[in-house]
């Protein structure tokens, strides 16, 4: 995934789609413009949900077109990490909160030729993360507590992910932000006049809106 400087990377949240019809709602998705899919794992423990099993992953990663990114809400994320650069995932984001070498485990995920990333709940401070960032090609601002779809906004994050921003290409770092939580358009295109690249989307700009097209072009237009 990658994206110019006048580019917004828009990541479906798979979790929101129909698995009904998987195989349909992946190429509709990406016919309509998905720059990639985000996937997300939850065991339940880390966070008090179950998002996607393994087996979803695996064939999204698989069969996709797009590059996908796996979000870890996991607890010990460096025991999976081998398994999905094995699936095809082109990101994944492990949080810092769960996992107790975490500098370790992104540097893993580097060898084996995918991309880390670094997820930052509202609750976990820039100075938290500072250190490991020079090891980050992505970094996940968290602007809703993880683990369920349709929360709002939390609107203390705002500088913290200014902040994100700000660092994310100087200082030995070289990093794209990501936003994760009720992206909104009102939201997208707030965070973008911040410098934000990157966008999950999820209820509150995509799934339930409409038709994936139209509301992936009015999104981009922002």
């Amino acid at each position: 995934m990658s994206a110019t400087s006048s580019e917004k990377l828009l990541l479906p949240s798979m979790m929101c789609a129909d698995f009904g019809c998987l195989r349909d709602e992946v190429a509709t998705l990406e016919a309509a413009g998905a720059d990639g899919f985000h996937l997300d794992l939850m065991d339940g423990n880390f966070v008090p949900n179950y998002g996607m099993g393994l087996q979803d992953i695996e064939w999204i990663c698989k069969n996709a077109t797009v590059p996908c990114d796996v979000h870890m809400m996991a607890a010990d994320p460096g025991r999976y990490v081998a398994k999905f650069a094995e699936y095809g995932a082109k990101v994944i984001y492990v949080h810092p909160e769960a996992d107790t070498h975490v500098a370790r485990t992104l540097a893993t995920i580097k060898e084996l030729g995918v991309k880390a990333g670094i997820a930052i709940n509202p609750g976990t401070s820039f100075a938290t993360v500072e250190d490991v960032l020079p090891l980050c090609d992505y970094v996940l601002a968290m602007t809703v507590s993880p683990g369920f779809a349709g929360q709002k906004w939390i609107d203390f994050v705002n500088p913290k992910l200014q902040k994100l921003v700000d660092a994310s290409h100087k200082d030995g770092n070289n990093y794209e932000v990501v936003v994760d939580g009720n992206c909104s358009p009102e939201r997208i295109a707030q965070a973008s006049a911040m410098g934000v690249k990157g966008f999950v989307l999820g209820t509150a700009g995509l799934f339930g809106h409409g038709p994936y097209e139209q509301s992936m072009a009015a999104l981009r237009a922002l």
